[in-house]
This record gives structure tokens, C-alpha cells and sequence, in this order.
């Protein structure tokens, strides 16, 4: 169940007490041997994109605000691109899950010119910062039971409501996991 999550959500459980990953929902964008890397798509700043990268603004998906990715490296940048089902992986892109014909998700590379690669694009999130974990981490969170592995959807991390996207992953998947999206955000309150 843990190996090979590129491309899985994961979702902090109630379990899970880190505030940096309270009710986080985290896409995973690389995992092997060696550990994982993912970005946590449901923060949203206060900031525009154009404060730290000016030429990317404008092709941003709305709000057009910068996300925090994580708790590492806030002072870099990710640039995670939707591209549509139709199109083979773009200049400057990186297919991280899904396919032609169905629509994926990649790492954009920042550095190259925004109005070459956002014409092929269909959507477009700058994070500041990532959430990593080193060798067998994440494993050993998932197997105490701080995360939830879920399937993603390619329209997950372009959502226009991060803020309710934690409950709406757990929602689709019916049973007991539904459940869980009306756990209170303070069970002490209860």
C-alpha cells in the first residue's frame, strides 16, 4: 500500500498532531527508496504570485495567490501545472501522474518563459516550500495511522475551494473514510 505514491494524495488524520499538517491534503510528487516529496495543495497565502514571481501572474489558476507547499524550503518555489487531456507534455513540464487523453499533473520549470509554456496549460499553482519525508518516514506515518492514502484527481490541486478540499476527498470516498470528513476541527469541543 505504500510503495509507489507519486501521484496519491495523502491526508492528515485526525490522529496526526503536527500543526504544520492539520487537515493538510498533501499530493505526493515523487516517492522511492530514497523518501518522498509532495506539496500541500489546500494552503493558500495571502500573497499574490506576483510578489515573488511576477511573470507567472498572469496565467495563474485563480485566486492567483501563492500556496504554502510545506514546511521545507519556504523560500523556493514549485510550480505544479494541470495539462489538458488532448496534449503531450509540454516545454518546460514534467509529467508527474496521468496521461494523454486523460488529463495530468506536472512540475512546470519556473525558470523558463511563462508565455511559451502557459498556452499549453490548463491550469497553474506556485507553492512556497514542500513537505518531504527521508527513507521509510512516510511509511512509518502511514503504518501509526497520521495519513489517509487516497487516489487524486487531476483537478484536486486547482480546486477553487482549498479550504473545504480536505472533507471533499474524504467524502467521494463513501463508506467509513466519509465519515471522518465531519470529525470536528477541535474533538475536545465535541
Amino acid at each position: 500500500m505504500t510503495s509507489g505514491l507519486t501521484g496519491k494524495l495523502l491526508l492528515a488524520t485526525p490522529a496526526l498532531k503536527d500543526p504544520n499538517f492539520h487537515r493538510a491534503v498533501v499530493l505526493v510528487l515523487n516517492h522511492d527508496e530514497d523518501g518522498a516529496l509532495g506539496v500541500v495543495v489546500n494552503r493558500p497565502l495571502s500573497v499574490d504570485v506576483a510578489a515573488v514571481l511576477p511573470g507567472w501572474q498572469p496565467f495563474t489558476t485563480a485566486p492567483g495567490k501563492l500556496y504554502q507547499g510545506g514546511p521545507v524550503a519556504l523560500d523556493s518555489a514549485l510550480g505544479l501545472v494541470a495539462v489538458p487531456g488532448d496534449r503531450p507534455e509540454p516545454l518546460g513540464v514534467r509529467r508527474v501522474f496521468g496521461s494523454v487523453g486523460l488529463g495530468s499533473v506536472g512540475l512546470v520549470d519556473l525558470d523558463a518563459p511563462p508565455e511559451v509554456v502557459a498556452a499549453e496549460l490548463a491550469g497553474l499553482r506556485i507553492f512556497a516550500g514542500y513537505a518531504g519525508w527521508s527513507a521509510a518516514q512516510l511509511e512509518g506515518e502511514i503504518a501509526e495511522g497520521a495519513w489517509f492514502v487516497l487516489p487524486a484527481e487531476s483537478r484536486d490541486p486547482f480546486t477553487d475551494t482549498p479550504d473545504k478540499l480536505w472533507a471533499d476527498v474524504l467524502r467521494r470516498q463513501g463508506g467509513d473514510l466519509a465519515l471522518v470528513a465531519s470529525f470536528p476541527e477541535d474533538p475536545s469541543l465535541n
